[in-house]
C-alpha cells in the first residue's frame, strides 16, 4: 500500500490490517513450528541410526524396530520438553508483563507529579510576578 493510502485508512481498514498483520504472524509461527518439527525429527532419525550402528549384531528387522523405538523416544523427550518451554515461556511473560504495566504506573505517576509541580511553580510565578 502506498503511504497516501496509509494516511487515509479508518479504523476499519486499520484494524483489517491488523487482523492480517496477525494471521500471516500465525501463519509464520506455524510454518516455523512445523519446519522445527520436522528437523527435530529428522534428528531423532539421525541419532536412532548412529546408535544402531553402534550395534552390528542386530538383524535389519531388530535394526529397523530399534529405530523406530528410539525415534519415538526422543520425539517423546522433545515434545515434553518443548511443552515445558511453552508453559515457561507463558509464566515469564505473565510475570514480565505485570512489571511492565507497574513501571509504566511509576513512570505515569511521576510524569503526572512533575507536570503539577512544573504548573504550581509557574502559577506561584505568575502570581509573583502581578503583584508587583
Amino acid at each position: 500500500m502506498s503511504e497516501g493510502r496509509r494516511s487515509g485508512d479508518t479504523w476499519m481498514d486499520q484494524d483489517l490490517d491488523q487482523d492480517q498483520d496477525l494471521d500471516q504472524d500465525r501463519a509464520i509461527n506455524e510454518i516455523e513450528g512445523f519446519l522445527l518439527w520436522e528437523a527435530e525429527k529428522d534428528r531423532a532419525r539421525t541419532r536412532a541410526q548412529a546408535f544402531c550402528a553402534g550395534l552390528p549384531w542386530l538383524t535389519d528387522s531388530q535394526r529397523r524396530e530399534v529405530e523406530l523405538r528410539y525415534c519415538q523416544d526422543q520425539r517423546d523427550a522433545s515434545r515434553a520438553y518443548l511443552e515445558r518451554i511453552a508453559v515457561r515461556s507463558t509464566t515469564l511473560r505473565t510475570e514480565y508483563e505485570g512489571v511492565y504495566r507497574a513501571l509504566r504506573r511509576r513512570l505515569i505517576t511521576a510524569f503526572l507529579s512533575g507536570s503539577v509541580a512544573v504548573a504550581a511553580l509557574l502559577a506561584t510565578a505568575t502570581v509573583g510576578l502581578t503583584a508587583r
